[in-house]
Parts: structure tokens; C-alpha cells; sequence
């Protein structure tokens, strides 16, 4: 099992009066009886339940289980073994083109799911975007004596910004990126990564890191002071504020990726999957997801549905200096990149 992963924050801002679940008819009882979701737990599970699976039960009479958290070793022996009882799994976006690759997943019926208004950089043959989220630049604002960080640069400026820096554990997408842009790297001219460059960037404040394996410690580093700023999930980020938190957000250079929605090869109940996926893809579904999680939704159709208020902290209203990071290549590099990142982290 690779055990990175995501908790994301909930902020209980209301939807107001969205349908959930129009995009599904009625009428269309399904064959099956019941399909498995799976996901990573806590309160991104929740809101996925809140948002996608208890409409779909409603819609259809279907029930949903819920399993997880989401477990790659457990797909592929599934697959492997010819017996998938998962339906639809949210996995993150480098393993889904990887999962593709090893021909571990279906093809996305887009007959069923409508395609015309989702983001194209999240969507693809063989998987639809969960949600989209940025890693953004957060701060304390005691700890940065009134400065105002902007751009990745200032979490390697020590004399201005004194103090510890956090970072997501794993060897996954946003670290090495976010060092090569404070290193002067263009944007357009990320990947592929020069990985010496990168680590001999990082080897500069090494001693000063902090890592987080969850968004809940993440979060508990930033607000306690005991990092003075660094690099976090901007779900996290906007909990933060709601909770009073004084701590402030960068989103200079914010670096976006998603989570995708698969099916495994062989799940026995495909049509079904394929349904659920339309109903989790659907502009009411990806609002409501939003409004849970403060995570922009993969279909433009959703933003419309939203308060003003809410579009405004969504990466989707981020985008003049964003930078979509390159799913394709990590996941032709996740492993490679993986043994070196875990053997420079414990050097």
C-alpha cells in the first residue's frame, strides 16, 4: 500500500438550492443492487458520500458502500486475480495514468459520462477528475513579523523569512517542483525535471524542514507557530482562515493537480461505475464537493452554482500565475523519483 495521502478540510457553507443527482433520470433503475466506492477516509470520504453517493442512492435506489482508504497493491491483486469488488476508486492523478499504462483500469463509457464541460487536464481515456487543489504558498503571520511571502523563492530566503519549513512527506508532485521554480526554472520548462538541480535546492534548507504526512498536521505546524511557512493543500489553507487561524495565503505560483476517478478492470458492475462517475462529474456534484472541501470542481459547468464568496477560494479562480503539474510524466517517474526522494529525506 503507498499510505501518502490527503484529509481535506470540510467548511460547511451551505449549496443552497441545487438539485443533486439531475443528471441521472430517475426512471434508470439500475440492474445492480449495490456498487463500492472507495476512497481515502475522513472527511474527503464524507463529503464525496454527502455529495456524490447518497444523491445517487436517492436517484437510482442503488446503494452505495463505502471502502477504503484507497489501496494500489490491493487493486492490481484484484485485478490481477480477476476479481475486482471495487467499483469506482479516487485515486491520485500520476497513479491513474500509470494504472492505465499497466492496464489495471476500463475505459470511461463517455456516453454515459458527459464530457463536454470537463476540465480537459483532469479527464482522460481511462479516468474522470475527482476535484482539482492547488499547493499554495501559507504562512503565519507571527512568525513572518508582518512580511508577506510571494512566490516559492521566499520559503528559500531564510534571512527574511527565518524559521522552519513544512512539507508534504512523500515523493509525489509539488516539492521538487515548487524548489526548481525558486531555483529560476520557467514554468514551461519544468519537466523533465532536473532532479540534481532540484535536491541541491532543497539540501539548502534541509535542516530547517518539518514534513507532513496528513492535512491535519500540516495544518497543526502552520497555526502553532512551529513552522514559519511553507508548502500546503489550499483545502487546509482555507480552513485555517475559517477558523480564525493567523496565517495567510500565497497563491503566486500555485501548482494544481487532481484526483481522478477509475474503475478496475473487470469491476462487476461497470454500467453502474459508469453512472455513479456521471453523477460524481455532474455540475451539481461538483459543486456540492466544493462547497465541502474548497477544492475547485472538474467540471466548468459547476462554477455558476456557487456563491461569489466560494468561487473566490477555489484554485479555478487562481490561474494567472498557476501551474498545472505534469501527471503524465510522474507517472512514468513515480517510482525512479520515489527511491531517490526517500533516500535523500533519510540522508
Amino acid at each position: 500500500m503507498i499510505s501518502r495521502r490527503r484529509l481535506l478540510g470540510t467548511t460547511g457553507l451551505g449549496l443552497g438550492a441545487l438539485t443533486l443527482g439531475s443528471a441521472l433520470p430517475a426512471s434508470r433503475l439500475l440492474a445492480a443492487q449495490e456498487i463500492t466506492f472507495v476512497s481515502w477516509g475522513g472527511t474527503t470520504q464524507d463529503a464525496q458520500k454527502a455529495s456524490w453517493a447518497d444523491p445517487f442512492t436517492g436517484t437510482t435506489g442503488m446503494n452505495v458502500l463505502q471502502d477504503g482508504p484507497t489501496d494500489y497493491g490491493k487493486l492490481k491483486a484484484m485485478v490481477d486475480a480477476g476479481n475486482s469488488v471495487w467499483d469506482v476508486v479516487d485515486v491520485e492523478g500520476d497513479y491513474a495514468f500509470q494504472a492505465a499504462e499497466l492496464g489495471l483500469l476500463e475505459p470511461i463509457d463517455y456516453s454515459i459520462v458527459k464530457k463536454d464541460t470537463l476540465d480537459p487536464r483532469f479527464s482522460f481515456d481511462h479516468g474522470v477528475g475527482s476535484f482539482y487543489y492547488s499547493f499554495v504558498l501559507g504562512f503565519n503571520k507571527d512568525s513572518t513579523g508582518g512580511k508577506t511571502p510571494e512566490g516559492w523563492a521566499a520559503i528559500f530566503d531564510t534571512a527574511k523569512f527565518p524559521g522552519k519549513r513544512s512539507f508534504w512527506k512523500w515523493s509525489s508532485p509539488g516539492v521538487l517542483e515548487m524548489a526548481l521554480l525558486a531555483d529560476g526554472v520557467p514554468a514551461d520548462k519544468l519537466y523533465p525535471l532536473d532532479l540534481d538541480r532540484a535536491f541541491a535546492k532543497l539540501d539548502t534548507i534541509k535542516k530547517d524542514i518539518l514534513w507532513w504526512a496528513s492535512g491535519a498536521e500540516s495544518q497543526q505546524q502552520l497555526a502553532s507557530g512551529e513552522v514559519a511557512l511553507g508548502s500546503f493543500w489550499n483545502g487546509r489553507m482555507f480552513a485555517l482562515n475559517q477558523s480564525g487561524a493567523n496565517v495567510g495565503t500565497s497563491w503566486a505560483q500555485n501548482m494544481a493537480l487532481a484526483d481522478i476517478l477509475v474503475v478496475p478492470k473487470g469491476a462487476k458492475n461497470k454500467d453502474a461505475a459508469m453512472k455513479f462517475i456521471a453523477q460524481a462529474s455532474s455540475p451539481e456534484g461538483q459543486a456540492a464537493l466544493a462547497v465541502a472541501t474548497a477544492y475547485a470542481p472538474v467540471n466548468t459547468a459547476a462554477i455558476p452554482l456557487l456563491s461569489k464568496d466560494m468561487i473566490a477560494m477555489l484554485p479555478s479562480e487562481h490561474t494567472d500565475s498557476q501551474i498545472t503539474l505534469d501527471m503524465k510524466y510522474w507517472a512514468s517517474n513515480r517510482d525512479k523519483i520515489g527511491e531517490r526522494w526517500y533516500a535523500w529525506q533519510s540522508a
